[in-house]
């Protein structure tokens, strides 16, 4: 397994990331059968773990915690938070109140006295960066937290935190996780460039586009039923992935290679990208996943997927990415009807 540097932490990690969100009863509800994968991926060489409080409803992190017992110390752990966490106006999001919460939560949860990477799960809009960067540093300075990052925050956003942090003395986000494939290269365009000068570890989601990029789903084929369907039905029906996925599959295959393995190269490939994060439901698909951990892509295959999939660019968004207060409300991008009829 390749390692890398994560970012400017020192921290040494693999080039590979162990997901876990479909660890529990949203994917594979086996706890004994997740352990085994969770010992498989770490036998061959994994030695970053990620979770979030919120996968499993809060499930995953205790089968988290079943696998790395005994092998905590040689695992880089991380886990976020700010997803709702049960009833109640305050038990979610990014806010001082919040956080102090639930990373007791997840310290409990996952048996361990401290966290090596503690993210942000999404932006926060209502909350002060400040706000959530001085909880953060508090509890790097307490030993519960050993680095801070964030995931699928836009490039204003993290050049923002970055600014807070130096003008009010607190620890700077150290990583970012947005989503990168074949068919997601938005973050090419300004989220990798802002990570390399801020010297952020990159840890990308979804490196196969939520299926996509297995082969498994195909123009004009039945859509197999599987834990994820009830979801992003929409995203795996995308006429315009679909057809370029099967433009990509004529690519992996003349290279003698599955489309999963090709996917993964590629994610792995660009220089700013510290891991991918592969997430396995059963322990077929870990093996999968792990017998293409060394392949690199030469420039002839690159070049051909610059002209399926230009740099830069987004075939479509995924169902459940980060979309900002400016697209999602009318009130933020119209002016109020009585000034448009006065105009």
């Amino acid at each position: 397994m390749r390692m890398r540097k994560l970012g400017r932490t020192g921290i040494e990690v693999s080039a590979y990331c162990l997901g876990t969100m479909m660890f529990g009863r949203t994917g594979n509800p086996d706890h004994d059968d997740c352990v085994r994968m969770i010992h498989q991926a770490l036998d061959a060489g994994i030695n970053v773990v990620d979770t979030a409080d919120v996968y499993g409803y809060s499930e995953t992190e205790e089968i988290v915690a079943k696998g790395l017992k005994g092998r905590r110390d040689q695992v880089v752990l991380a886990t976020k938070f700010n997803g709702p966490m049960g009833e109640g106006p305050n038990r979610s999001g990014s806010s001082r109140r919040w956080i102090m919460q639930a990373v007791e939560g997840s310290l409990k949860r996952l048996q361990t006295d401290y966290i090596d990477l503690y993210q942000i799960h999404h932006p926060d809009p209502h909350t002060d960066i400040e706000e959530t960067l001085s909880a953060l540093t508090d509890l790097v300075r307490a030993g519960k937290v050993r680095a801070i990052g964030s995931s699928n925050l836009p490039a204003s956003d993290i050049v923002e935190a970055q600014w807070v942090a130096e003008q009010r003395g607190l620890h700077r986000l150290r990583t970012e996780q947005p989503t990168y494939s074949l068919l997601n290269r938005g973050i090419e365009r300004e989220i990798l460039p802002t990570c390399r000068r801020y010297g952020l570890g990159v840890l990308v989601w979804s490196p196969l586009a939520m299926g996509l990029l297995t082969g498994r789903y195909r123009k004009d084929t039945p859509r197999p039923g599987n834990a994820r369907m009830h979801w992003v039905p929409r995203h795996l029906t995308d006429e315009r992935k679909l057809d370029a996925v099967e433009v990509l599959l004529a690519l992996a295959e003349e290279a003698g290679l599955s489309l999963t393995h090709l996917a993964m190269a590629f994610a792995t490939g660009h220089p700013d990208v510290t891991a991918a994060i592969i997430g396995p439901r059963t322990r077929d698909q870990l093996d999968d996943l792990l017998a293409g951990a060394t392949l690199t892509l030469g420039d002839d295959i690159l070049d051909t997927i610059d002209t399926i999939v230009p740099p830069g660019t987004d075939i479509g968004p995924l169902d459940v990415s980060y979309t900002p207060p400016s697209l999602t409300r009318t009130d933020l991008r119209r002016r109020p009807a009585h000034e448009r009829a006065a105009a």
